[in-house]
């Protein structure tokens, strides 16, 4: 091999370290916190010669994301190459646990997760929040690739819904050991697959009471709250970063100063924002579980109320991407909390299936996913508000739950 040639495999094989010390700071602290001098230390450099491989950070974090891209597209199109629509769902989420597998046995720098890509400027962002929708139209083409306008609408929230709960899956995996991924990835493919109810397709929900978790547009309100959600819409749209202070203030006519008054950081703000969500979803589960009728009737109670919440409320549920940019500590207590609201999903569904409405499923897996399919919801607004009217779009989306990703098949 020539000279240069030698040289030009050193400058890949460096510029290859330095994307993935960055990919496993950028998951652990966020895009804030990883610094040129972090990566730079993490792998033995000094910070001027990182500058010779990237010379703005902001050009790193593009090449971190840009590489999470590719592989999520190669593994789209890998599981796109099988031949039936179960198949394909089979060996995307095989591929999607065969790469947590590996990552939990120690190889690191493979993913980085993509909660942060709008916290990058405008110019930044757009090339990849477009690779992204091209992920998402590859894994829509799992279903059949219809352009019929009903039946591409349902794919698309079907390709959403899955890619959400692959996201999901490394948050709430860590609870099991690596043994026992083969029997959640076998329960996953079947819940994602069929869906909860017994009766497949089955969806008749109550109107819940006391929906005091809706915004009362009507009634002032506090300040307090006023901060509350135009944090939460302002971090759903643009990201932790993304969302100031000075863009809150500004949002709602006050000063800095106004903000401090109530919380002392930024971080004491996501933290009410995380709060305030849970209490939310909380309230709407608690009057789910008194409505009459079997455990589905309830639980499809509570999915129906929290998806119009999230299609419609002018304050809706705080979305995970918000998690990456906390501190270890802050982050584990909100994932505790997401936990625990699970949970109680997993106890309506346990006793779904003692009453006969909901399939022999895996309480615990499929809850989580009930919690990804509520979390992506916020992202498909736009989605929703195509349809005539906001019950058929909550059935839409609502029916890879009810049906499954394989409810025509």
């Amino acid at each position: 091999m020539s000279g240069g040639g030698k040289s030009t495999k050193r400058f890949g094989e460096k510029r290859q370290a330095i994307v993935d010390a960055a990919s496993i700071l950028i998951n652990e602290v966020g895009v804030q916190a990883t610094t040129l001098s972090e990566v730079a230390r993490a792998i033995g450099l000094n910070a001027t010669s990182i500058t010779y491989y990237f010379s703005r950070k902001d050009q790193l974090v593009v090449a971190v994301y840009e590489e999470t891209l590719d592989r999520m597209e190669r593994m789209a199109r890998e599981a796109l190459a099988e031949p039936t629509p179960e198949a394909r769902l089979r060996k995307y989420v095989a591929l999607h646990v065969a790469l947590r597998t590996r990552i939990r046995r120690g190889e690191r720098g493979l993913i980085t997760a993509l909660s942060e890509i709008r916290t990058l400027s405008e110019e930044r962002q757009q090339p990849l929040l477009e690779r992204y929708a091209g992920v998402v139209g590859i894994v829509r083409e799992f279903f059949d690739g219809s352009e019929n306008g009903e039946k591409r609408a349902l794919n698309s929230a079907r390709a959403h819904i899955l890619l959400e709960a692959m996201m999901w899956w490394p948050v709430w995996s860590l609870r099991y050991s690596s043994l026992d991924f083969p029997r959640v990835e076998k329960r996953m493919v079947d819940i994602l697959a069929h869906g909860i109810p017994a009766k497949r397709g089955c969806w008749g929900p109550a109107m819940l009471e006391n929906r005091n978790w809706r915004t009362d547009v009507d009634i002032e309100a506090n300040q307090n709250k006023e901060f509350l959600r135009a944090a939460t819409m302002m971090i759903n749209q643009r990201g932790y970063r993304g969302a100031s202070v000075n863009r809150i203030a500004e949002a709602l006519n006050v000063t800095k100063g106004s903000f401090y008054h109530h919380h002392e950081a930024k971080d004491d703000l996501v933290l009410d924002c995380f709060q305030n969500s849970y209490d939310r979803l909380s309230a709407a589960q608690m009057a789910a579980i008194k409505v009459e009728g079997d455990y589905w009737t309830r639980l499809s109670s509570v999915l129906r109320e929290l998806l119009d919440l999230q299609f419609s409320d002018p304050t809706p549920l705080l979305r995970t991407t918000a998690l990456q940019a906390l501190e270890s500590d802050h982050r584990r207590d909100v994932v505790t909390r997401s936990n625990r609201l699970a949970r109680r999903f997993a106890g309506m569904l346990i006793d779904g299936i003692a009453d006969g409405s909901v399939r022999a499923i895996d309480p615990l897996v499929a809850s989580q996913i009930i919690m990804s399919t509520l979390n992506s919801a916020y992202e498909a607004r736009r989605w929703a508000s195509r349809f005539d009217d906001r019950e058929t779009a909550i059935r839409t989306y609502v029916s890879v739950l009810a049906e499954g990703l394989l409810g025509d098949d």
